[in-house]
């Protein structure tokens, strides 16, 4: 389970780690500067969890008024919605309202390969037509490749090599 972390912007309270809504809403009225007023404004930070769940948070623009919703979301949302999120938000410019956000909104192509090994599937599934069998030894993958980034681009996220084109 992911665990977070309150910063509270008064520097003379100390901070708490929560997981959940209702951990988060019973620290924080607890927390309490030198004054003895409740702290109101904390910095959230993601402590520990799955590396993709850190990326998704940080794409979602992770803050005090968004955490209980990335929270819910990194349950609900499986490896591939997230990655379609994070791509989309953070590499394609996509906007989108955090209440009603739906990864199956972002028109997105998503591979997890090299271009070389994308030219070879997209040859191998006929996007170039029929080739004669003795014509596929001489078909160029690296040039397929290279003419692949002009509409596809390579990004990293969380340790796994992906190739993307936003449409």
């Amino acid at each position: 389970m992911t665990l977070f972390y309150a910063l509270p912007y008064d520097i003379s309270a100390t901070g708490f780690y929560f997981r959940s809504r209702e951990e988060y809403d019973a620290l924080r009225l607890a927390c309490r500067g030198d004054t003895g007023l409740p702290v109101e404004e904390f910095e959230i930070q993601f402590i520990d969890g799955e590396v993709l769940d850190a990326y998704f948070a940080d794409a979602f623009g992770m803050n005090q008024a968004s955490v209980f919703r990335i929270i819910e979301l990194i349950d609900e949302w499986d490896e591939d919605a997230k990655r379609r999120f994070i791509i989309a938000v953070g590499e394609c410019g996509y906007r989108f309202d955090p209440d009603t956000v739906d990864p199956d909104d972002f028109e997105v192509e998503i591979y997890e390969t090299s271009m070389r090994e994308l030219a070879q599937q997209f040859v191998d599934d006929g996007l170039f037509g029929e080739i004669p069998e003795r014509l596929q030894f001489y078909i160029d993958y690296d040039a397929i490749a290279r003419d692949l980034g002009m509409d596809y681009s390579e990004t990293n996220i969380a340790g796994t090599k992906l190739i993307y084109a936003c449409r």
